[in-house]
C-alpha cells in the first residue's frame, strides 16, 4: 500500500511520529512531501499535495496534519474524490474506514499526542471499508460534489 503523507510547519514532529508508526506496516511505502521544518507553510498547498497522489491513483491513502487538523481537512475535501476524516480518537477512525471509506486521514499537530496518534493511525490503516449499504452512501456523498447550485 503506497501512503502520502503530508503537513503544515504546526504538525512536522507529529509527522514524523506518524511516518515510524506507518514503517511498523511490512507492505506500506510512505511518500513525505512536506513541510520538514518549522518555517512557516500554508496548509491547502500540503493538504493539495497529499490528495492528488491519492486521485491520481499515485497513492492509496493519504494523511494530512496541521496544528488542529482541521483546516487541513477542510483543504483537502475541496477536491474531488477526497474523503478526509479529522480523527481524534480510535473509533473515528475505524468508522471513517468502515462505513465513510475515508481515503485521507487528517490529524491535528498541537492537540492529539504521540501515543493516541500512533493508536488512531495503526486503527485506520488495519480498517476495511464494509462496502454494503455504506457503499451506497459514500456515492451520495460523492455525487454532492458533481451538483451545481442555482
Amino acid at each position: 500500500m503506497n501512503i502520502t503523507i503530508g503537513s503544515d510547519h504546526g504538525a512536522v514532529e507529529l509527522k514524523d511520529e506518524v511516518k515510524m508508526v506507518l514503517h511498523e506496516f511490512s507492505d506500506v511505502k510512505v511518500k513525505d512531501v512536506g513541510t520538514f521544518g518549522k518555517e512557516a507553510v500554508d496548509y491547502p498547498d500540503i493538504a493539495e499535495k497529499v490528495c492528488a497522489d491519492v486521485v491520481s491513483g499515485k497513492a492509496d491513502r493519504g494523511i494530512v496534519l496541521c496544528g488542529t487538523g482541521i483546516g487541513i481537512a477542510i483543504a483537502a475535501n475541496k477536491i474531488d474524490g477526497i474523503r478526509a476524516a479529522l480523527c481524534t480518537d480510535v473509533y473515528s477512525a475505524i468508522q471513517s474506514r468502515k462505513h465513510n471509506d475515508a481515503n485521507v486521514l487528517a490529524l491535528g499537530g498541537r492537540v492529539t499526542g504521540f501515543g493516541p496518534a500512533g493508536e488512531i493511525v495503526r486503527a485506520w490503516m488495519r480498517t476495511a471499508f464494509e462496502g454494503g449499504r455504506h457503499a451506497r452512501r459514500v456515492e451520495k456523498i460523492m455525487a454532492l460534489q458533481n451538483r451545481k447550485e442555482g
